[in-house]
């Protein structure tokens, strides 16, 4: 379990009331993926969300026809990567690659998942910050698609 103190740091969960930080503090715990290690690959099921402590992730998928593995975006300190832990059917949708040392706090998502049921204002806070997550790398990979066409 990490600190609710340490959970406050991050914007993700900027704002939340004390007790939800405590509940979502007994979810966490630190780890740590060595340089060149997956913390999950496209098709996974995914039970954690992870939040970068230190070190950068490579968001990848491998081109089928080419068998070549290509970084779709990077994570760096402070962001979070894994929302299909909290998105039916649960399953990665790319692979997560540590490009250096990384230490995470992983989020059980069972727990929170089964919480967003009774605490509602809850749900609706994580799933729009979850969607914020979602446009921004939407967003930061139109930029880069429209970046390769012009050259």
């Amino acid at each position: 379990m990490v600190s609710p103190e340490l959970l406050r740091r991050y914007p993700f969960f900027s704002g939340l009331d004390e007790e939800r930080l405590v509940f979502l503090a007994k979810a966490t715990q630190e780890g740590s993926v060595a340089a060149g290690e997956y913390f999950f690959r496209d098709g996974d099921t995914l039970n954690n969300l992870y939040i970068l402590m230190d070190g950068e992730v490579a968001i990848t998928a491998t081109l089928p026809t080419k068998g070549r593995e290509i970084v779709l975006s990077t994570i760096s300190p402070g962001e979070v990567f894994a929302w299909s832990a909290l998105v039916p059917p649960y399953q990665a949708t790319s692979a997560a690659k540590a490009t250096s040392p990384c230490r995470v706090i992983a989020l059980d998502c069972a727990p929170l998942r089964a919480r967003f049921d009774e605490d509602c204002a809850l749900g609706y806070v994580m799933m729009t910050r979850l969607a914020q997550v979602m446009r921004d790398r939407i967003r930061a990979m139109r930029m880069e698609t429209i970046a390769c066409l012009a050259d």
